[in-house]
């Protein structure tokens, strides 16, 4: 085969192989020596989840990629991870997250939103395009990445905002170092984040290549039912921005998305009849929920936490719950989303409508869906298909999402057998608060490792070590060296 018919980009690839095979030779010569069996990183006798199923395994790590799965009796490892009795997972990617920086870091910052990550088990995160100033500039997103190298506790991506000035740039903007893709604010947003009317997404869809995510709110009908919110009674929350708001512009995002033939991915959906429409259209659109979505109702959430129970889109009753468990159920969501979004408990406190909406979730993210897993509402091979499969899946992201010899060792593990009562002592994030205070789970996360590294162990950290994610659709061009 010709070297011009190879994709550059596999030379990464080759000389890492290259790499391992210098190390199965025990002496030089022609003849290979038995496979070497020194790891920077042994994890041993945990129940790897993986493609493969659920079985007892150890994990062999060189360089900060898994090289080796199986039975390493007689390994020798620079460090040895004890994980018997545990559960090793692929890395969890939460896909969606604020934290803040820069302009809003009185409430979250990049260094405690991604601490809060990795307490919480979590590996890699997707962050949010509406920081001040917004991300939406080939130098803004330069500027995160920036923040975030080796000061982030987890891998990290940041979404490109969308607007409607900036649309002809979203070609470069999306294939960026960094770049989660582009998202787009179709409702609960202000200024130059906020893209309702259809001409503009009808250029934004004509220009992008990825998949690009949706905030889908019909802004208008917010606008006329804001006399439906109560002073003082953050309930009326869920009335204003009620369940027409969401299906109407998850309805027209899909028929646009149809028409151009382009990829979508809709953000938290929180509606029975959302998740019906998006099961009929999965050529164009994935799917995320949340754990809030999933896992509170109204009116009880609201009699609970008050406003801390306020986030867009809001809380719905148990109907429209339903409706997201039937969705997960038959294969409808591709993703789990946090969607953290942390404001201080001073802001919290005002009184509704005053009150901001969104609260913290990326920590809790694990803990509350492995009680689910616990409960029987899903297994454990559908909650690693939704944290790291899919996003591996849905964003094209390279290296990550599986374990898997030539992967990045990005691991979750966990106690699916521990009981814990989460509390706001133990959240990590800058806000100090979760709307699961008080609450009892099954299945807790004792070790993140990113890259082969201990981000945390059984509640302590590791040293920042945060670098991009990397995607198969934006992965630089090489050329062969002669």
């Amino acid at each position: 085969m010709a070297m011009a018919h190879i994709k550059p980009f596999c030379y990464q690839d080759i000389r890492y192989a290259l790499k391992l095979l210098k190390r199965a030779h025990a002496r030089k010569g022609s003849r290979a020596a038995p496979l070497s069996r020194t790891f920077d990183l042994l994890v041993k006798g945990g129940s790897v989840v993986n493609q493969d199923g659920a079985g007892i395994s150890d994990i062999g790590v060189i360089d900060g990629r898994i090289a080796a799965i199986g039975t390493l009796a007689g390994a020798s490892a620079a460090r040895v991870l004890d994980a018997a009795g545990l559960h090793v997972l692929p890395g969890v990617i939460d896909t969606q997250v604020h934290f803040r920086e820069p302009g809003l870091t009185h409430k979250e910052n990049l260094e405690t939103g991604s601490r809060s990550a990795v307490l919480g088990g979590v590996t890699a995160v997707f962050e949010m395009p509406n920081t001040k100033p917004a991300t939406t500039s080939a130098a803004a997103l330069a500027d995160k990445v920036a923040r975030g190298r080796a000061r982030m506790h987890c891998d990290f991506a940041f979404f490109v905002g969308a607007t409607h000035d900036n649309v002809d740039e979203l070609p470069e903007l999306e294939l960026l170092p960094g770049a989660a893709g582009v998202k787009v604010f179709m409702g609960s947003s202000t200024g130059d984040l906020l893209v309702d009317d259809e001409k503009t997404l009808a250029r934004i869809f004509s220009r992008i290549r990825r998949r690009a995510a949706f905030h889908a709110e019909d802004e208008a009908r917010l606008k006329e039912r804001m006399s439906l919110q109560r002073d003082g009674d953050p309930s009326s929350h869920s009335e204003w921005r009620d369940a027409r708001a969401a299906f109407a512009t998850t309805e027209r995002l899909v028929r646009l998305a149809s028409q151009a033939g382009k990829r979508v991915h809709v953000l938290h959906v929180s509606t029975k009849e959302e998740m019906e429409l998006l099961a009929l259209h999965r050529d164009v659109a994935s799917v995320e929920v949340t754990p809030q979505h999933l896992t509170l109702t109204v009116p009880e959430a609201y009699a609970a936490l008050g406003t801390k129970a306020q986030m867009n889109p809001p809380l719905r009753d148990r109907h429209h719950q339903e409706g997201l468990w039937w969705g997960l159920s038959q294969g409808v969501v591709d993703v789990l989303g946090s969607d953290h979004a942390p404001h201080t408990l001073e802001e919290k406190s005002k009184s509704y409508p005053a009150t901001p909406s969104g609260m913290p979730g990326v920590q809790t993210l694990v803990p509350v869906m492995l009680d689910h897993v616990n409960a029987g509402r899903l297994s454990l091979s559908r909650f690693v298909d939704l944290t790291s499969a899919g996003p591996q899946r849905i964003f094209g992201i390279a290296g990550k999402g599986r374990i898997a010899v030539g992967y990045d060792a990005d691991l979750t593990i966990v106690d699916l057998k521990a009981e814990r009562v989460i509390d706001n002592a133990w959240i990590g994030s800058k806000s100090g608060w979760t709307p699961f205070a008080g609450r009892k789970v099954k299945g807790w996360p004792i070790g993140t490792i990113l890259r082969g590294q201990t981000a945390m162990w059984e509640g302590e950290l590791g040293e920042a070590q945060g670098e991009p994610v990397r995607f198969g659709e934006a992965l630089p061009s090489k050329k062969p060296t002669e």
